[in-house]
Order: structure tokens, then sequence, then C-alpha cells
């Protein structure tokens, strides 16, 4: 049984053959041309980060006293004292083990988990809390009931 070539499939196979041409024409321009040897392919950077074509300049450096830099964070001379913020539980739900306490200062919701809470918590609850940043944003952790 002789295969029948539609115009689409003879379409297709045109413009085959002429990418295919004109990757091969472009190529053996490419090795025509000549290679190009290595001066041309270096770059150069200057002090500001700025490619050139040219060596730069050799002029006077500045120089730097190593010793005098300092490569890590200098250590606080007095430990930073947390605060803990003040709220009130907004809704908590006992069964699935977690809640959102509404911030006093700033009227923010912020969830926690029952792992972070005493047991006796409930809604309504006056509680004092402190805040780390979790996957999904700001936690309340470290949450107790407050007596006022």
């Amino acid at each position: 049984m002789a295969k029948r070539i539609t115009s689409g499939k003879r379409e297709r196979e045109k413009i085959k053959q002429t990418k295919r041409l004109d990757k091969q024409r472009k190529r053996e321009e490419r090795q025509s041309s000549g290679s190009r040897n290595f001066e041309e392919m270096l770059a150069y950077v200057d002090e500001n980060g700025v490619l050139h074509t040219t060596p730069p300049e050799v002029g006077e450096r500045e120089e730097i006293d190593a010793s005098q830099i300092e490569v890590s964070v200098p250590r606080r001379s007095e430990p930073e004292e947390i605060v803990p913020f003040e709220g009130r539980v907004e809704y908590f739900d006992a069964a699935k083990g977690y809640g959102f306490i509404r911030n006093s200062d700033n009227g923010e919701k912020y969830f926690f988990h029952i792992t972070q809470a005493p047991a006796a918590i409930a809604e309504g609850n006056r509680v004092t809390f402190e805040l780390e940043r979790g996957t999904r944003g700001m936690n309340a952790v470290r949450v107790a009931i407050s007596n006022k």
C-alpha cells in the first residue's frame, strides 16, 4: 500500500529542510571566517566591575591592612531581653490542636499550636507570648495564660 503524503506533511518537510540548510550555511560561514585568537576572547574587569575589551591601566593601588577587616559580626556585650507580647485567644480548637491569638498592641492575629501553649488554654483567655517565624508567617510560641 502506497503512503499518501498530505500537503501538511510536505510543508513541514520543506520547513525542516530549509532550517537544516540555514544551519549548515551558518556553520560554514563561521568556519570560513577563521578562528578567533585567544586575545579576542578575553574580557577585562575594572575596579567597578565593568567589562572591557582592553586591559585596564595599571596605576597606583591603595594598600589595605587585612588585620583591620572584620569578617564576623561582633558580639554584643549584654544579652538582648525578650519582652513577651500580650493578647487574647481569638479562636481555639482543642480537637485539632491549634488556635489564633490577637495581639493587643497592633491587632494582628498569630497562629499557635497546642504544643506551645498550656493545656488549660481556652477562647477568650488573656495570654502572653513570643513570636517566631514559621513556614507560613509569624507564629506565637511560649504562650502563657496571663493573670491580668
